[in-house]
């Protein structure tokens, strides 16, 4: 399972990639044109100029959903292959579309009478769907790229009938969907329903569940109950609307405030722990990432390139990520710092908000800071370090040292030749593809495997994931080897 999930995390880099540079950009934006935060008319050449760089940058950042989709589908897929990812497309289609308010409430009356449930369906096309739509598109390649249909459906014979069963399997979620998600997303509102009135504790375990809940999308629930007026409290929009804590029954911004010293200062100290902890050949990756994500954080409180960086190669590590914004977010609140947002916690909406009559003591900002700075590197570092966990540039050097393989004979036919006789010959193989170093091979019979063959042809390995697929280390080298093998397939 741990395996599973870091492979997840890795296929999230690249969409994951794209991220940073979207929320600076946002961040720039917002600070030369408050009137896309705020409201209000755009007056100047650099008001025009920061409204263009927040399109911008939310063109990725308000799809990050779909990046997921294309980056799991691919990076997911056994061989990389750009059919995962349409499909896995195929699959995000089918489901956004099937549980879309419109649709839910044509074939379910009942819910449009509802307010939790169509809340919970305008919340559906999220990460976790995307994240979802890309498992089953690579996972549907996976197992029915080589498939063979009769010889009057042979046109959607191999890969393209991949994308048709990844929307039926979307059809199937989709059913269990419109069941499921509706009674989570109720219970989540339940939840915050019933920590209210718990003070600085209930805004701190509000906090926690909040960061908890974001790889799934059902922080959405929880976040209508505070932020907005669901069930009469809108921490954010009394904020903006310039009342104070004498016009509302609770502290205004207290469901706001923690967010900031984590945001701005908690996630670069996290950030630095994973650079100093990375394996040396692997800092400046670690760097490019993770620190690009720090600085996004910072400016503008989007969150989602650094902890889509981490989560699912050391969920564990996330858990006390969450933990730490519960902690600070119940300090903050009990030390008085008040501050809101109308897009996320960083330097730009506290700046922003900090001329709003509900602010107070935003000077706190930097004490609380630099605790949480100090206290998020010490925390991170002492458990990447003592657990050996798999954060970004800590990953395995399988890879690395897979391209460093070198064959012994430089003639592919030959090679190839070989390697297919240790396989039992052409008539033992359903198929084969390959990735950046191996070829990756389906078998009938494992029994006619014969490993000590095929490294004789100067292979780097011979690996057997299950008894019907063999996997054999070529090096970088593995295209030419591959191509001859199939002329003799």
């Amino acid at each position: 399972m741990m395996k599973y999930l870091q492979k997840l995390g890795k296929s999230l880099m690249l969409p994951v990639a794209c991220l940073p540079i979207c929320g600076i950009l946002m961040g720039i934006g917002y600070a030369l044109c408050p009137s896309t935060m705020q409201g209000g008319e755009m007056n100047g050449f650099l008001n025009l100029v920061g409204f263009f760089l927040v399109k911008a940058g939310g063109a990725l950042i308000d799809n990050m959903a779909i990046l997921f989709v294309i980056g799991v589908g691919v990076g997911m897929a056994d061989d990389h292959d750009g059919t995962a990812g349409l499909a896995a497309l195929a699959s995000w289609l089918m489901m956004t579309n099937l549980l879309a308010v419109g649709t839910v409430t044509a074939l379910m009356p009942s819910i449009a009478d509802d307010v939790n449930k169509s809340l919970a369906f305008g919340k559906i096309a999220n990460p976790f769907i995307g994240i979802l739509a890309g498992i089953i598109g690579a996972s549907c390649y996976n197992k029915f790229k080589g498939t063979q249909l009769p010889d009057w459906l042979s046109f959607f014979s191999g890969k393209r009938c991949v994308a048709i069963i990844a929307g039926v399997v979307s059809i199937l979620a989709s059913a269990v969907l419109l069941f499921v998600w509706p009674i989570v997303f109720g219970a989540l509102i339940a939840v915050g329903q019933g920590i209210v009135g718990m003070g600085a504790v209930g805004a701190g375990i509000y906090a926690f569940l909040n960061r908890l809940l974001i790889p799934t999308g059902l922080h959405h629930a929880l976040n209508n109950v505070f932020w907005f007026d669901t069930i009469g409290l809108g921490d954010l929009s009394h904020f903006w609307a310039g009342e104070t804590s004498a016009d509302v029954t609770w502290s205004l911004g207290m469901y706001m405030s923690g967010f900031f010293p984590c945001m701005m200062f908690g996630i670069p100290g996290a950030a630095l722990a994973m650079v100093h902890t990375a394996k040396s050949n692997k800092k400046k990756v670690a760097i490019g990432l993770v620190a690009s994500a720090a600085v996004c954080s910072f400016v503008c409180g989007v969150t989602e390139p650094f902890e889509f960086g981490f989560m699912f190669l050391a969920p564990a590590l996330y858990l006390i990520y969450a933990l730490l914004y519960g902690i600070f977010t119940t300090i903050t609140v009990l030390l008085g710092f008040r501050a809101g947002f109308s897009f996320s916690a960083g330097a730009t909406d506290l700046l922003f908000s900090a001329s709003l009559p509900a602010a107070a003591n935003t000077w706190l900002i930097i004490p609380l800071g630099i605790a949480a700075f100090a206290v998020f590197y010490v925390v991170f570092r002492f458990a990447i370090v003592k657990f050996d966990l798999k954060t970004p540039g800590r990953e395995d050097d399988d890879v690395e040292a897979e391209k460093k393989a070198v064959l012994s004979n430089s003639n592919f036919t030959e090679v190839a030749s070989i390697i297919l006789e240790g396989l039992g010959g052409k008539g033992n193989v359903k198929s084969l593809d390959n990735c950046i170093t191996r070829l990756r091979l389906e078998i009938n019979d494992y029994t006619k495997v014969d490993e000590k063959k095929i490294k004789s042809a100067g292979v780097a390995g011979v690996m057997r994931p299950s008894k019907t697929a063999v996997q054999v280390i070529v090096g970088t080298k593995v295209q030419f080897v591959a191509d001859e093998m199939k002329k003799m397939l």
